[in-house]
C-alpha cells in the first residue's frame, strides 16, 4: 500500500511540476486550484447555455452563473496583436483582400467599417460582383455568431489591404464542438513519452543525449465527445477562454467559413475556398501565436509562446539529434501534421539499424577486396584474355585485354559479395517489421490524440466541383440538394485520364531508350582513345545517369501539373476522392519515372545483346552490354546518382523556393515599413502552406530506393538517414517560420500512403530475390563451386566464351555461358533452374517469416487496450447520469398546461420522461399496496424547477404511456413525476384514476 501511495504521489507531483513549468497553459489544465484532484470529476455549477427564444433556432445566449472574478482571459503575457482591440477576444481567423486605389481617391475615403458595405468605386461588373459576394458572405458570418473587426493597411503600391479579424463566441464554440464531434477532457493522467531507443539506452545504462525536457508539455486526458448539456463534467469548463484550444477554435471557424453562402447555392457559391479561388479574398488563415524569435528573452521570466517553444526545441538546426516534441506539434498544428512528423521521425529512427548494418556490409567488402580471388585473377591475367570489341570494328573499336578493367573488378566486389545477400534478406525483414511496428505506434498516437476510430463526417463537395458541376441533385445521405456530375461521364473521363497516364509512361520509356543510345554513342569515341579505354563504360554510365536524372526531374514537375489538371477535369466530388485519385496517378507515374531505368539495368541490360556474329541491333547500333565488372556495379552507380541527386535537388528547392516565393509576395504587396507590423501583417507576408503531398511522395519514393534495390547499394539507407535528419529540420522550419499557419485537420494515420508502403515492402522482397539470383554472381559462383572447384580457381576462364569462327577478324573472348557455336551450355540451363528455384524459395521464406511477424506483433499494444477500456468506463460514468431517463423535448404535456401551472415553472430545458429502460414490461401496482417508487438522482446542473401554483402540494405530471416506443407492450398503469422533496427526487408509479381526480 505504501508503495502504491508513493507512486500516486509521484505522479501527482509530476503533473503539478509540468503545470508549473508552463504558465501559459495553467488556466487550461489546472482546473481546480483549491483541489488538484485530477482523478475526480467536478460537479459544481458552471454556466448554462440557454436557447435564445428571440433568435433563430440553433442560436444561443449565455446565462452567466460564474464567479465575479471576471470571465475574460487576461492577455497581459501574450502577443496583444493576436487579440481584438479590447484585448479580451482572441483572433481565431483572418481574411484578407486587397483593393487598388482609384485615381483621385484617397486612402481615408476608402476605409470603411466591416459593418457597413464599402463604397463601390468599381471599374467593371466583375469587381462589383466580388464586392457583393464579399458583403453577403460577411453578413452571413455575422449571422452565424462570429465577431468581426477590420484593420486597413495602405501598401506602398497604391493598394489598400483589408484584414478582417474573426472571433468565435462561447455559444458558437460549444455548438460546433458538438456538431464536429470534438472531444473534451474528463480526467488528466500522466502519460510519459517513452520510445524504444530511450528504453534501450536505459537498459544499457547509457546517457540519452536525444532526450530534452521541453516546457509546456500538454497533459494527457481521458476524453469523450463534447456535449453542451454536460459542460460541467469536463475539465476546464469554468474558463471559457482556454477550454477550447487555438487549434480547435480555428477549426470551428474554418467550418463556418467553409459552409457560409455568398451567392447562389445551386451554383456552388459557398465557402471561403471558393472566394479565394475567385479572387474575392486574397487569402484566409489562422494566426501564429506570436513571433518565433526569442530575442531579448534569455534570462527573462516571461514564458515562451507555443511557436517559440517549437522553434527553440524543434525547428533549430542545433536540435537535429533531439526527440521531436510531438505533443507540442499536435497542440499547435493539429493531428494531420503531427502524424506526418511522427511517421517521419519513426521511419528515420528505424533507418539507423538498417544504415549501420549496411555500412558494416560495405566495410566488409572494403576490407576483403584485396583478397577477392576473382579480381586478382582478372588483374593478373596479363594478356591471357583478348576480349572482343565492345562496338563494331568498322567504326574503329579495337580488341582489349581483360586486365584493363582490373579496377572495375575490384570495385564490383564492394557491391557483389556474400554480405550483400545477407543484407538483402535483412532489409526485407526490416521493411515488414518496420511497418508492423508503425501500426502499433500509429494506434498509440491515435488514441493519445483522440483520433482512434476517427472518420470524416459526410464530406461536402469541393469548391471547384461545386463551381463547375452542371447539375443539382439531392444527396442520398444527407438529403440536402447539392451540385452533382453524371457518374457515366466521370467514368469516361477517368478512363481517358488513365490513357493519358499510360501515354506519359510511354514517353518515359522513350527517354530511357534515348539515354541508352546516348551511352552507346558516348562510349564509342572513348573506346577508340587509349587513355580513356579502361574507363569508357564508367564515364558513359555515370554521365548517362546524370542526364537521366535531369530528364526525371523535368518530367516529374511537368507530370504533377498535368496530373492535377487531369484529376480536376475528372470532376471528383469530395476532397478525399480527389486526393486519392491524384495520389494514384502521381505515384504510378513517378514509380515508372524514377525506377524504370534502374529496373532496366538490374534485369534487362546485357541479357539481349546476342553474341559475336549475331548481335542485337537498335537503330543499326549494337545493344549495350554490362561492363566488365558486371551489371551490379552499374546498378549501384545509377541508384547513387538518382537517389542522392534527387535528395540534393529537393533540399535545395525546399530551402530556396519558400524564400523566393516570400520575396515575390512581399514585392507585390509592399506593406508600409513606417510602423511596427502586427501579427496579421507579418503572417500575411508568409508563404501559403502547400500541404503534405510532396513530403509524403518524397519519403515514399526514398523508401522504394532503400528497399527494392538495396542488394545493389548497401549504403542507400545511410544516405537516406542523413537526408531525413536534414528533412525534418527543413520541414519544421518551413511550418514554424516560413509558412502561414495551416488549418488543423484530424487524422488517424498516414492514410493511403501506408498501403503504398506496404506494396513497396512486398515488391522489395521479390526484387531482391531476382537481384541476387540473376544480377549478382552469387548463384553462378555457388553452382561452380559445387560442380567444379570450391576455391573458384578457373572461374573467370569458365565464364568467358570463345567467339564463333568468322565472327571477327581474330578469335576473341566474351562474357557468356556459350559454346563455340554460340549455343548455351548445359551449365547455363542448370543455373537458370537454380535461379528460379532460389527466387521461389527466397520469397516464400521471407513472406512466411513476415506473416509470422504480423501474427506475433499485435496491431494494438496490450497497455493501450487497458487505456481504452479505462476511458470508456470513465466516459460512461461521467455522461450517463439520467440520460436513460430524461430526454429533451420541445413541448409540455397537455394535462400539465391545463393545470394552470405553466407560468410557474422555471424551464430552461423542457423535459419528458423515458422510462422504458427503468420500468420493464407492463407491470401494475399490486392492489391495495403502496405504488413502487424509483428514485432518480437528478444532477443540480439540470436547470428545471417545478413550483406549485398555490403553494400547496407540488403538482404531478401525468404522461400517457402510449407515447412509448411501439415495440413495447401496452401498459395499464400511468406514470407520474412526484417531486415531494426536491433534494431526493423520485419517480412514482400509481394506478390509474378517473380523469376527474387527475391533478
Amino acid at each position: 500500500m505504501s508503495s502504491e501511495k508513493s507512486e500516486s504521489s509521484e505522479e501527482t507531483e509530476a503533473i503539478e511540476m509540468s503545470l508549473k513549468k508552463c504558465r501559459r497553459y495553467s488556466e487550461r489544465y489546472e482546473l481546480h486550484p483549491k483541489d488538484k484532484g485530477y482523478g475526480t470529476i467536478n460537479d459544481h455549477d458552471k454556466q448554462s447555455i440557454l436557447p435564445d427564444e428571440d433568435s433563430d433556432s440553433g442560436k444561443y445566449q449565455l446565462t452567466d452563473v460564474a464567479s465575479s472574478t471576471g470571465q475574460f482571459f487576461t492577455a497581459a503575457h501574450h502577443d496583444m496583436s493576436t487579440y481584438f482591440r479590447d484585448g479580451r477576444r482572441k483572433i481565431d481567423f483572418v481574411m484578407v483582400y486587397e483593393e487598388t486605389l482609384v485615381a483621385g481617391s484617397s486612402a481615408q475615403s476608402r476605409r470603411a467599417s466591416v459593418m457597413v458595405p464599402h463604397p463601390v468605386h468599381m471599374l467593371d461588373k466583375k469587381l462589383a460582383k466580388h464586392e457583393n459576394w464579399r458583403q453577403r458572405f460577411m453578413s452571413n458570418l455575422r449571422k452565424a455568431g462570429l465577431d468581426m473587426e477590420e484593420e486597413v493597411v495602405e501598401a506602398q503600391n497604391r493598394k489598400l489591404v483589408y484584414f478582417i479579424k474573426l472571433h468565435a463566441t462561447w455559444p458558437v464554440l460549444c455548438h460546433y464542438a458538438e456538431e464536429l464531434n470534438m472531444r473534451a477532457p474528463l480526467q488528466a493522467h500522466p502519460n510519459p513519452s517513452v520510445n524504444w531507443s530511450e528504453i534501450a539506452l536505459k537498459a544499457l545504462k547509457l546517457p540519452n543525449i536525444m532526450y530534452e525536457d521541453v516546457p509546456c508539455k500538454p497533459l494527457d486526458f481521458y476524453t469523450c465527445p463534447f456535449r453542451k448539456s454536460k459542460i460541467d463534467k469536463f475539465l476546464g469548463s469554468e474558463n471559457r477562454d482556454t477550454f477550447f484550444s487555438n487549434v480547435q477554435r480555428s477549426r470551428i471557424v474554418y467550418e463556418i467559413l467553409s459552409t457560409a453562402i455568398f451567392g447562389k447555392k445551386k451554383k456552388g457559391e459557398v465557402g471561403i475556398d471558393r472566394l479565394v479561388d475567385e479572387g474575392v479574398f486574397s487569402s484566409s488563415f489562422p494566426l501564429h501565436d506570436g513571433p518565433y524569435e526569442c530575442k531579448n528573452m534569455k534570462g527573462s521570466e516571461v514564458p515562451l509562446n507555443p511557436r517559440q517553444v517549437l522553434y527553440e526545441y524543434w525547428a533549430r538546426w542545433g536540435k537535429w539529434y533531439k526527440y521531436q516534441p510531438l505533443d507540442h506539434i499536435r497542440e499547435y498544428f493539429g493531428e494531420k501534421i503531427a502524424i506526418y512528423f511522427a511517421w517521419l521521425g519513426f521511419y528515420t529512427g528505424w533507418l539507423l539499424p538498417a544504415a549501420m548494418v549496411g555500412l558494416l556490409v560495405f566495410l566488409y567488402g572494403v576490407f576483403t577486396m584485396n583478397n577477392n580471388r576473382l579480381a586478382l585473377e582478372v588483374c593478373n591475367s596479363g594478356g591471357s584474355y583478348k576480349m572482343c570489341p565492345l562496338c563494331d570494328e568498322k567504326i574503329g573499336c579495337k580488341y582489349w585485354d581483360l586486365s584493363d578493367v582490373c579496377d572495375d573488378a575490384k570495385i564490383a566486389y564492394l557491391f557483389d559479395h556474400p554480405g550483400t545477400v545477407f543484407y538483402a534478406v535483412f532489409v526485407s525483414f526490416w521493411a515488414v517489421t518496420f511497418l508492423e511496428y508503425w501500426k502499433r505506434k500509429s494506434a498509440s498516437l491515435a488514441h493519445h490524440w483522440d483520433c482512434m476510430g476517427f472518420k470524416d463526417e459526410e464530406e461536402r463537395p469541393r469548391p471547384e466541383f461545386a463551381a463547375r458541376a452542371p447539375f443539382f441533385e439531392r444527396n442520398p445521405v444527407t438529403g440536402i440538394p447539392e451540385p452533382s456530375f453524371p457518374k457515366a461521364l466521370r467514368n469516361k473521363r477517368v478512363a481517358a485520364g488513365i490513357g493519358i497516364v499510360f501515354l506519359m509512361i510511354s514517353l518515359v520509356i522513350i527517354f530511357i531508350i534515348a539515354v541508352i543510345i546516348y551511352r552507346v554513342l558516348i562510349s564509342m569515341p572513348l573506346f577508340q582513345n587509349q587513355t580513356f579505354r579502361s574507363q569508357a563504360q564508367s564515364i558513359a554510365n555515370v554521365s548517362g545517369a546524370v542526364v537521366n536524372l535531369v530528364i526525371i526531374m523535368l518530367m516529374s514537375r511537368m507530370y504533377e501539373n498535368l496530373a492535377y489538371r487531369l484529376t480536376s477535369w475528372e470532376m471528383h466530388r469530395t476532397q478525399t476522392e480527389f486526393d486519392d485519385n491524384l495520389t494514384f496517378k502521381v505515384f504510378i507515374f513517378q514509380f515508372v519515372n524514377y525506377y524504370s531505368s534502374i529496373f532496366y539495368i538490374a534485369f534487362f541490360k546485357g541479357r539481349f545483346v546476342g553474341y559475336p556474329g549475331n548481335y542485337t541491333l537498335i537503330l543499326s547500333l549494337r545493344n549495350e552490354d554490362c561492363s566488365a565488372g558486371g551489371c551490379l556495379i552499374e546498378l549501384a552507380q545509377q541508384l547513387a546518382v538518382i537517389m542522392i541527386g534527387k535528395q540534393i535537388i529537393n533540399n535545395a528547392q525546399e530551402i530556396l523556393l519558400p524564400k523566393i516565393k516570400a520575396w515575390w509576395h512581399n514585392k507585390r504587396v509592399k506593406l508600409s515599413k513606417k510602423h511596427t507590423k502586427t501579427r496579421w501583417e507579418e503572417d500575411y507576408q508568409l508563404v501559403d502552406n502547400e500541404g503534405l503531398f510532396e513530403e509524403y511522395l518524397e519519403m515514399v519514393l526514398q523508401f522504394g530506393f532503400i528497399t527494392i534495390f538495396v542488394a545493389a547499394f548497401p549504403l542507400a539507407p545511410l544516405f537516406a538517414l542523413l537526408n531525413n535528419w536534414v528533412e525534418i529540420r527543413l520541414d519544421a522550419q518551413k511550418f514554424v517560420c516560413e509558412n502561414r499557419r495551416i488549418v488543423a485537420e484530424r487524422a488517424e494515420n498516414i492514410g493511403i500512403w501506408f498501403k503504398i508502403l506496404h506494396m513497396l515492402a512486398h515488391l522489395a522482397v521479390i526484387s531482391n530475390g531476382f537481384l541476387i539470383a540473376f544480377t549478382s554472381e552469387f548463384l553462378p559462383k555457388l553452382l561452380y563451386q559445387y560442380d567444379y572447384n570450391w576455391d573458384l580457381s578457373g572461374y573467370v576462364n569458365f565464364t568467358l566464351a570463345y567467339s564463333p569462327v568468322g565472327a571477327h577478324k581474330q578469335q576473341c573472348r566474351y562474357r557468356g555461358l556459350r559454346d563455340e557455336n554460340g549455343n548455351h551450355t548445359p551449365f547455363f540451363w542448370r543455373l537458370l533452374a537454380v535461379q528460379f528455384a532460389f527466387v521461389i524459395i527466397f520469397e516464400h521464406v521471407v513472406f512466411g517469416v513476415c506473416r509470422l511477424i504480423d501474427v506475433l506483433v499485435p496491431d494494438i499494444p496490450e497497455s493501450l487496450e487497458l487505456k481504452i477500456k479505462r476511458e470508456r468506463y470513465l466516459a460512461k460514468q461521467a455522461l450517463q447520469d439520467s440520460d436513460s431517463i430524461m430526454k429533451v423535448i420541445s413541448y409540455l404535456p397537455a394535462q400539465f398546461v391545463a393545470a394552470g401551472v405553466e407560468d410557474s415553472i422555471d424551464i430552461s430545458k423542457r423535459m419528458v420522461l423515458d422510462l422504458t429502460a427503468e420500468l420493464g414490461g407492463g407491470e401494475v401496482s399490486p392492489q391495495g399496496g403502496e405504488p413502487p417508487t424509483i428514485p432518480i438522482q437528478l444532477p443540480p446542473s439540470i436547470p428545471i424547477q417545478l413550483l406549485s401554483p398555490t403553494g400547496s402540494e407540488p403538482p404531478t405530471i401525468p404522461i400517457q404511456l402510449t407515447s412509448l416506443p411501439p415495440h413495447l407492450p401496452p401498459r395499464r398503469s400511468m406514470t407520474t413525476l412526484n417531486i415531494h422533496q426536491p433534494p431526493t427526487r423520485s419517480i412514482e408509479r400509481v394506478r390509474p384514476r378517473p380523469k376527474s381526480q387527475t391533478s
